[in-house]
Formats: C-alpha cells, structure tokens, sequence
C-alpha cells in the first residue's frame, strides 16, 4: 500500500516519477488567469487564522460544507473562525474521492509542513500549528506566491478599473512577480442585465466620455483597452453562457442597444444578436492588439434562489449547464476567420461532454499565426480533479497537439491555491508516463523533458508573450 500523499503522490510508475520530479516538479508557476485581489497583493495582506486565508470566499469549500449539513452560519455567517474551521475538518473527513480532500492537504504540507491528515480530532492541531505559522512575515500575501515559485498572474478586472493596486504594484522594486490585468468586460456583455445602464455611466467616466451609442460604447472599451495594453494586459476574458452565434449588423445591434437604454424589455433573441455582435468587436480589437481571448462558458448560475437573494452569486449554487450547441461555437469562430479578426482563442466549458467537440473545433481554425492558437482550456471549476483533468488530457492527446497545451491556472481567490499546479502536474506526468510504460511513446527524455517543460510552464510563456525566460 502506498502512504499517504508522499513524495510520489498519484505517480504510479517509473516513468511518471522522473519526469515529475527532473522536470515538473521545480518548473515556476504562470497563473494566466485568477481572481486574486490585485489590493491585497499591493498591501501584502497578512491573514489572523487559516479561516481567512482558506475559507474566506471559498465556495469550492462551502459548498461542502452545506453537504455535510452545516449551518450557513459556520459557512458565510457569524460563527467564530474557529468554529467554521472545525466544521470544515469535520466535512473533509468525508471527502473521499473529491479534489478538496487533496488539494486541502497539499497546502498544509507545502505551507505549514503538516502531514498528518485534517479531521475533527486533529482540528485544534492543526488549527494552532497553522495560526503560529501565519503570524510570520513568510506568510504574507506576496511571500505566499514568491515562495510558490510564481513568475507572473493575471488578476480578472473590469475596463472601467482604474488599475491603481496593479501601478502600485509594477512601480514597486521589492516584489519579483509580475502582476498584469487581464480584460472582463461582462458588464457590456450581458445587455439582459438590469444594471447594464447604470454601468455605462461607470465605463464612461472611466474613458472620460458619454456613452449615449453603441458606437460611444465601442470607443469607450477601445480607450479602455489602450490604457489595460499601456500597464501591461495580454488577455482578456468572457464568462459566457454558451458561445452563440446570431449574426446581425451593426446597425442592428445599435437599434437594440437604443431600445435598451429606452428601458424596453429585450427579447431573448435581440440579446443573442447584440452579444454575437458585440463579441466580434471584441475579439476584433484583440487580435489587433495580440490579446489571447478566453472564453468560459456553460455554467448555470445561482440556481437557489432564496440563498441568491440572501448571499449573492459566487457562493456556491452553481451547476453545469448542458446547453452548449458546438455548431453555435464553430461559426462564431469562422466569422472570425472570415474577417480576418480571429484572435489566439482559448476555450472552456463547463460540461466535460465537450471535450471531444472543442478538441474537434479548435483543429479548424489552427494556422501559422501562434503554436496552437486555439486552445483548448484546462479542466475548469467542477471538472478540476483528477477524473476531469485526466479525461480533458486525453481528449486533447487524442484529438490535438497535448505537447502544445498551454498548461494549467488557479481561477482562485486563494493565496494557497497554487498546489493546484502541483497536483495537476502529477496528473500530467501520470497520464503520459504510463503511455511511456505502456510502449504508446518512446521512452526519449529529450521529447518528453521538452513537452513535460513546456505544458508546466515554456508553452504559457510563448503563447501569451509573457516577458519571461524559459525554463
């Protein structure tokens, strides 16, 4: 029987081993997209307890929590830290099987050099040992990503943002990791929203205009986009829920957008073809700029609406949504290859069944521009664990170059969630160590150092142009 969570943790061959520990293992961290707080890491946040720093905003965790029956209190509520901290060891213990269960024990080894196991009996251990090591300067927020061998992340920021935290930051001799914005610009996405007219006055002091037009709209987000290019932005990022594709022109769009701010209601088809209308601009003026685009979609969201109107979204009542039409995706796709405007594009969904079908979409629209400019994401929100990745893994290796992945992120509000990276390393160097193994690639560590290197970290730095040296 192997011991728990060891040095070679979900390595279970020769092969898979080397190539963890010679090549994964030290490889530094690129974080291409997170939803760290940009003013915590200017401030260098430091954390009372290990209730703020691991349950503080974690819907991953409380989520669980709910499962075991925990009062919302002991979660999002009033209950003292430590009695939310016991109530979340009590839920581990029956985590068997769920990435939380790894994850949570990989950063008591990697940050509080704990390597018992979390229970309700050990709590007031782990507790006092995790609280004594907090209180070192080492524990702080920016030591948290230096020591995790972070080279460079990308905070998630809305164009009207004023970037003052990622100045702060930048101008800042002291701190080594470079931190860069990356473009969200939901808000003028989703016209179906009640608070897309109010947002415009936002975004339109920010670009020192009024946004009266579609067209003022369009030069506001392109005054916007300079000022993200000008501190360093590469990416930008779009929480969809599904890729659509409703073609209309631009005069059409214009007429919605007026209806709109007339306060008519919109019907669910004006919306589409605002959208698609809209993300052809954007993903326009991305690849004029060489902004990778990400696309993540299929989520159903803040589906208890009780606790919605009570906790807000981002708490935990999310599922998969399995409407994501793959027609939809690849002509949205093409009218940008038609136009000439299709950016370096990275794809997420949701719902692992569309593993085969993004693997099969990306294929068409792969040219000479970037090594692998359409990506397939990594195995995102509900599908990060072990069964997910493996299955995305080799959906990718089936399907497409897997040597020219551009690797995994956190997509975390955690200063501890970088073992992530490690865990999904292991998987990696797993997975193709047994094809190694199994006689399915030669056992040449010429090519395999050079793919194991290049999807922990060298692909990221190529395909985004990250000012950063290979490792």
């Amino acid at each position: 029987m192997k011991p728990f969570m060891d040095k070679d943790f979900l390595l279970d061959t020769p092969t898979a081993r080397e190539l963890f520990h010679e090549f994964a293992e030290k490889a530094p961290i690129i974080d291409y997209h997170c939803h760290i707080s940009p003013k915590e890491i200017a401030e260098n946040r430091s954390f009372d307890n290990i209730t703020q720093v691991w349950l503080g905003g974690d819907h991953y965790k409380w989520r669980q929590m709910r499962s075991n029956g925990v009062e919302e209190r002991c979660i999002t509520g009033d209950a003292p830290d430590r009695e939310k901290f016991q109530k979340w060891a009590e839920t581990l213990e029956m985590a068997i099987g769920n990435p939380l269960f790894h994850w949570s024990h990989l950063e008591l080894q990697r940050y509080f050099d704990y390597h018992g196991v979390l229970t309700g009996e050990t709590a007031e251990e782990v507790w006092n040992l995790c609280n004594e090591k907090l209180r070192s300067p080492d524990m702080r927020a920016r030591s948290l990503i230096e020591r995790s061998n972070v080279k460079l992340l990308c905070t998630t920021d809305d164009p009207a943002d004023d970037l003052h935290w990622h100045a702060v930051i930048r101008d800042d001799p002291t701190f080594s990791v470079l931190v860069l914005p990356a473009w969200r610009p939901d808000k003028v996405l989703h016209i179906e929203k009640a608070d897309f007219a109010p947002y415009l006055e936002t975004l339109g002091a920010a670009a020192g205009m009024e946004i009266k037009t579609y067209d003022d709209l369009k030069k506001a987000l392109q005054k916007r986009m300079d000022f993200f290019a000008e501190m360093g932005c590469l990416v930008s990022d779009h929480s969809l829920d599904y890729v659509m594709y409703a073609p209309a022109s631009e005069e059409e769009a214009a007429a919605i957008f007026r209806k709109k701010l007339s306060g008519e209601t919109l019907s669910m088809d004006e919306v589409r073809r605002y959208q698609t209308v809209f993300m052809q601009f954007a993903a326009g003026e991305y690849h004029k700029r060489g902004w990778v685009m990400q696309l993540h979609y299929a989520p159903k969201r803040d589906n208890n609406t009780r606790m919605y109107e009570k906790l807000g979204p981002d708490t935990g009542f999310d599922c998969i949504s399995t409407y994501t039409p793959s027609a939809e995706l690849a002509d949205f796709l093409d009218s940008l290859e038609r136009t000439g405007t299709l950016p370096k594009t990275i794809l997420y969904s949701l719902n692992p069944a569309d593993d085969a079908a993004i693997g099969t979409i990306i294929g068409c629209f792969q040219n000479s521009d970037a090594i692998g400019k359409i990506q397939q994401g990594s195995a995102w929100w509900f599908n990060d664990n072990k069964v997910g990745m493996t299955n995305q893994l080799t959906s990718l290796g089936n399907l497409g170059l897997l040597g020219n992945f551009v690797g995994m992120l956190t997509d975390s509000r955690s200063f501890l969630s970088y073992p992530r990276h490690e865990y999904f390393r292991r998987i990696f160097c797993n997975l193709i160590g047994g094809w190694v193994e199994n006689g399915e690639f030669p056992k040449d560590m010429r090519l395999l150092q050079k793919i194991v290197k290049g999807v922990s970290y060298n692909n990221a730095v190529r395909y985004f142009h990250f000012p950063l040296a290979a490792y």
